[in-house]
């Protein structure tokens, strides 16, 4: 089972349909066309030494977060905290993301808006339980991320590359955030 799957796994679904007001089917295609794009947006900033740190500071306050202890557990989900990660992550463009993957995924927009915030706290917590503390503190170019590699390039692109096959073969998601993000 590949790291994607794990995290798919993770999710309680049903509970996560009834939350937002949606079909259960629905909701699942929802989450996995959002997964990637937030892993992906994650690894797209993990690439700026900057945007490393940002994130590694970001899994480091998540690593005791009871999110996902025993199982993710909606209840302590902060929709708030994943506002507040979609922005760091999407930056201006969380709009034009949730458009794109709306339009492009068969999910409606509303459904997007309303899965990002709940999702987002839940993909940090996750990883930070899989990097374990080994984030190094200070400048995240020895080992955190910078340039997208060490602890967080690995983790983030091993995630995507069971997303069908990595960031690029998940409906085009690398061109789509790429285009979208980096001009930010």
């Amino acid at each position: 089972m590949s790291q994607f799957d794990d995290l798919l796994a993770a999710l309680p679904v049903s509970q996560l349909a009834a939350r937002v007001g949606a079909d259960e089917a629905e909701t699942e295609q929802a989450v996995r066309q959002l997964l990637p794009a937030l892993v992906g947006g994650m690894q797209l900033n993990a690439q700026d030494p900057q945007g490393a740190e940002s994130l590694a500071g970001a899994l480091r306050r998540h690593e005791a977060s009871p999110v996902v202890d025993g199982g993710v557990n909606l209840d302590q989900v902060d929709p708030e905290d994943g506002r507040k990660i979609v922005g760091h992550v999407f930056g201006d463009n969380t709009d034009v993301v949730v458009n794109r993957l709306g339009a492009t995924g068969g999910a409606s927009n509303d459904l997007v808006k309303k899965l990002l915030p709940i999702l987002a706290p839940i993909v940090l917590s996750w990883l930070a339980k899989r990097v374990g503390g080994q984030l190094p503190g200070g400048a995240a170019a020895g080992g955190a991320g910078g340039a997208g590699g060490g602890i967080l390039g690995d983790l983030l692109g091993g995630i995507l590359g069971g997303a069908g096959g990595g960031a690029g073969k998940a409906g085009g998601l690398d061109d789509l955030l790429g285009s979208i993000l980096k001009g930010r």
